[in-house]
């Protein structure tokens, strides 16, 4: 018997590819044309969905139409009304019951030609396990909430595991959305804050399914698998929910030959992050970036945190190696991070530092940092 410590080589799953396209013409021709161009060698009878909401530019209906696909089946579907993100989303992803697994794709993303294997062997690798709720395409590189670079501690595997649904490139089972949808059902209109969420993630728009997949994994104890390197990238074109296209979500792509890839699970993995971006496999809790005490969802034992707090510092750590969480994990003595004992407060008041700016930051100075003011203000 093969074991679990070897590269993992099954995958005997074909997931359809969906893609989701509504008024931006140019940004779903760049999506499809990568499909076009990605690597399927060993692959065959892939069917590719394009669909389309209503009411958006005719030419996206036109690009697809005309789209060529030579791996399988075309299929687009036209929606009759206009649906809008959230509903357009949810019912593409009832598509898993048809076909058994997807990989859905909205319109500003772009695939490495690598990313049908490694969706093959990742679904593969978690389809039985009920603690995954659904495999990302995407790897993050950026701290959405706090603003800051991520990067997830190397722990040997080519994936790490994170309780936060991707959708920037994402794949299901028909298992895994059934078990979000059913939740859903439920919670549909709920207020969402409190109990673990994110208030950043709270507050985004109704347009959102996001934030209820979010909440789902959190009430659920549900994770997610990452990819170590991501198979997609965002453009973040201009469109309906963005003013401008922005490169904030860019994140590099490999290329090359196919490979075999040596996957961890849940119970194995060294690199498990929770829905705050941070380190869940520390001594003591994380709050590296202070978002968990502005939402007040700290408890009373103790943390860490790089904030200049008025509590009694237990430990110290030096904020220099990267990616932040390996200077706990090594004990690198210093300062900038510190375990905190929230139940012997010293008196005073928190203070603001840019010790997390300067750490992420180190090659930003006076002129950069005007030139950065100065192009923000002309485009605010």
């Amino acid at each position: 018997m093969m074991s679990e410590n070897l590269p993992d080589t099954t995958c005997d799953i074909r997931p359809a590819i969906v893609t989701v396209g509504y008024d931006r013409p140019g940004a779903l021709s760049r999506l499809l044309n990568s499909l076009k161009a990605a690597d399927y060698d060993g692959f065959s009878d892939i069917t590719l969905v394009i669909s389309i909401d209503s009411g958006g530019d005719p030419e996206v209906t036109r690009t697809a139409e005309e789209f060529r696909w030579s791996r399988g089946e075309k299929r687009v579907i036209r929606r009759e009304e206009r649906m809008g993100l959230k509903k357009h989303i949810l019912s593409c992803g009832d598509l898993t019951e048809e076909f058994g697994s997807i990989i859905m794709l909205e319109d500003d993303l772009f695939v490495s030609p690598l990313f049908y294997a490694y969706t093959c062997a990742a679904l593969s690798k978690v389809r039985d396990d009920d603690k995954v709720a659904g495999v990302s395409l995407y790897s993050h590189k950026f701290n959405v909430f706090a603003r800051f670079p991520f990067d997830a501690v190397d722990d040997g595997y080519d994936n790490f595991y994170f309780r936060f649904p991707s959708s920037w490139g994402q794949a299901w089972t028909s298992a895994q959305w059934r078990g979000f949808k059913h939740w859903l059902e439920k919670h549909e209109g709920e207020d969402l804050r409190g109990k673990g969420m994110p208030s950043f993630a709270a507050a985004w728009g109704e347009s959102s399914w996001l934030k209820y997949a979010l909440k789902y994994v959190i009430e659920e104890d549900k994770t997610w698998f990452y990819p170590r390197v991501s198979h997609t990238t965002n453009f973040f074109d201009e469109g309906e929910h963005s003013k401008e296209a922005v490169t904030d979500l860019q994140v590099p792509l490999p290329r090359g030959r196919k490979r075999d890839y040596c996957f961890s699970s849940f119970s194995q993995s060294g690199a498990r992050y929770d829905q705050y971006f941070e380190n869940e496999l520390l001594e003591y809790e994380a709050d590296i970036y202070g978002l968990k005490r502005h939402d007040g969802s700290l408890g009373d034992r103790p943390f860490y945190s790089a904030e200049i707090l008025p509590y009694e510092v237990l430990e110290n750590y030096a904020l220099s190696l990267r990616p932040v969480d390996s200077n706990i994990l090594f004990k690198i003595p210093g300062e900038g991070i510190y375990l905190y004992d929230p139940l012997r407060n010293r008196g005073g008041k928190a203070k603001k530092t840019a010790r997390l700016e300067k750490y992420f930051y180190p090659g930003m100075n006076r002129k950069k940092i005007m030139n950065l003011l100065s192009d923000r203000l002309v485009h605010w």
